[in-house]
């Protein structure tokens, strides 16, 4: 069986695994410690998930493993995408990820589950944000312009029902994008956004992270 390996916080592993799912392709998810440099390097040469094996060969680029396995049988993703969506996610991202890699590194994740995968997660991006215990001190005057985010996201989504039929890679980006945004807790979804990632959830087999959302 097809091998994928991922850590469960990471957008891009998201990205490759909501394929497998939207198709009801099978394949082995395999979670990696996130101080895990050797394995990974073995494989492609660089320490980057996702990576595909199958067959004895190794693929990284989390699009380039969407694009591989949506070749397989009828292909799903077969909507343009809109440049709209492209520029949400453009705007959001910076906001987003102050907020979530601080909660990420604190959460129950299995990449996280020794001491020394987490103190590398927390070392490694502390370097970009500065300290974590910073950013979670904000409270929620933090959180005001990501729900700006979520209100300006709502009237671009698709009715759900339309997704039944086609899906594209807007909606591989989105999910990704929404799953981080489901880890911080006090964001407000509008109803279109919270179909939205609800529906995708339930059909790419992916849970939301509102459980451990702090």
């Amino acid at each position: 069986m097809r091998k994928l390996y991922v850590y469960d916080h990471c957008p891009f592993c998201i990205k490759a695994r909501m394929i497998f799912g939207l198709k009801n392709i099978p394949v082995s998810i395999v979670v990696l410690q996130n101080d895990d440099e050797a394995t990974p390097i073995g494989m492609i040469g660089q320490k980057m998930l996702p990576i595909l094996e199958e067959n004895g060969h190794y693929m990284g680029e989390s699009l380039d493993i969407v694009a591989h396995i949506d070749r397989e049988g009828t292909p799903i993703l077969t909507k343009p995408a809109r440049p709209e969506i492209a520029d949400w996610i453009s705007r959001s991202n910076a906001l987003l990820y102050r907020q979530f890699l601080p909660r990420a590194a604190a959460a129950p994740f299995p990449e996280f589950s020794t001491t020394s995968g987490r103190a590398y997660f927390i070392r490694k991006k502390e370097a970009g944000t500065g300290p974590f215990c910073e950013i979670l001190s904000e409270g929620s005057e933090a959180l005001v312009p990501l729900n700006a985010l979520l209100e300006d996201l709502a009237p671009l989504l698709p009715e759900v029902t339309t997704l039944q039929a086609q899906l594209s890679y807007d909606d591989i980006h989105l999910f990704a994008q929404l799953h981080s945004f489901s880890i911080i807790k006090g964001l407000n979804y509008p109803a279109p956004v919270e179909h939205y990632r609800q529906f995708l959830s339930e059909r790419s087999g992916i849970p939301l992270l509102d459980g451990m959302a702090v």
